[in-house]
């Protein structure tokens, strides 16, 4: 019989979805965590998902149903165009499987609603990668924000003004398209910092907003600049964009009653505080040249992400960003798009009514 101290730990077996450049990322992600096996990759360009499964494992597939039914598999990381995502994670939940997929959720609120309910019927777990929820000096800044130490919120400035070269989009059959990217610079680079700014300051309820597309020959905006009410009474500002050579930090400054602190490189860059509270990090800033290119070398991010929803199956919590979280960011994204549409102002409902 085994003691306590010599059980043989649990392995997880997962299944990628996508096979271009995120897929590496979610595999190297999930080969840093001890007791991770990847099981099987599935995509259709056969010799990138070959190539992915003779450097980190699994089995190749390019038929999706029999991806699908690759046994043992626990849970299935989304990696493929936005959207695709709602009807890949439909299928996989009605087949047993834990979904975590990549943000965001899908490219509609309709579509994230039908693949929330699709888990929460086959009873698994829904997570959306939303990877700065799990960074350090994001966190130390929510906490910040929700005990006082900032005072009451009164502006958020959200700056997003990264580049990407005409091949970016020229060289892929579904960015920049309303079919399969949903939109642009705003759903899909900017649509980390949509969820930032709802996770720490609440819901917004209504937006102003203009959109362009100033510099890419693409079908959606490449620009985008939008103004938050929040529900609290704090304003907002976000510029988003893939046309400002050669592209910058994200930079996100949140001003209270009590001071201001400013947010670069998913670390805390400078705290000017009425009170500032003792022993304040620096952090370790965000080694991803995310401003200026789509690969992610550093998977830190990625990997605390992939812990905290294996842990979430494993303990049946959930996880840190769950179907219903990571669908408030569409719904706000839907409005900022509706209000430049109409040339006015949208109202916001974050939560399926």
């Amino acid at each position: 019989m085994l003691r306590a101290e010599d059980e043989i730990p649990m392995t997880t077996h997962m299944g990628l979805i996508g096979g271009g450049n995120v897929t590496d990322t979610h595999a190297r992600a999930a080969r840093a965590i001890a007791g991770v096996e990847i099981v099987a990759i599935y995509g259709m360009n056969a010799n990138k998902v070959a190539g992915l499964c003779r450097e980190h494992g699994g089995k190749p597939y390019q038929d999706f149903n029999a991806f699908l039914t690759h046994r043992p598999m626990d849970l299935v990381a989304i990696g493929s165009p936005s959207g695709l995502h709602a009807a890949q994670g439909i299928a996989a939940a009605q087949r047993g499987l834990h979904v975590l997929t990549e943000k965001p959720i899908d490219i509609s609120t309709g579509r994230a609603d039908a693949l929330i309910a699709a888990a929460a019927r086959a009873g698994v777990k829904l997570g959306v990668m939303f990877q700065d929820r799990v960074k350090p000096g994001i966190r130390e800044l929510r906490e910040w924000i929700s005990t006082g130490v900032v005072g009451k919120p009164l502006l958020a400035d959200a700056r997003v003004k990264w580049y990407r070269p005409p091949e970016y989009y020229g060289g892929s059959r579904w960015r920049g398209t309303f079919a399969l990217d949903g939109g642009g610079a705003l759903i899909n680079q900017a649509v980390h910092t949509v969820d930032l700014l709802l996770w720490l300051l609440g819901d917004v309820v209504r937006v102003q907003s203009r959109t362009a597309t100033a510099l890419h020959a693409i079908e959606a905006e490449d620009t985008a600049i939008a103004i938050l009410e929040f529900a609290s009474g704090a304003l907002g500002v976000i510029q988003a964009t893939t046309a400002a050579y050669p592209g910058y930090p994200r930079r996100v400054e949140i001003t209270g009653t009590e001071g201001t602190v400013i947010l670069e490189q998913d670390r805390i860059l400078a705290a000017n505080l009425g009170h500032p509270p003792a022993g304040i990090s620096a952090g370790v800033p965000d080694e991803n040249e995310s401003a200026s290119s789509a690969v992610v070398s550093d998977v830190r991010g990625h990997q605390a992400l992939f812990e905290d929803f294996i842990h979430a199956i494993e303990q049946n919590t959930s996880p840190i960003c769950d179907g219903r979280e990571g669908r408030r960011s569409i719904a706000l994204v839907e409005a900022v798009y509706r209000a430049a549409r109409h040339g006015g102002a949208a109202s916001v409902s974050l939560q399926k009514r």
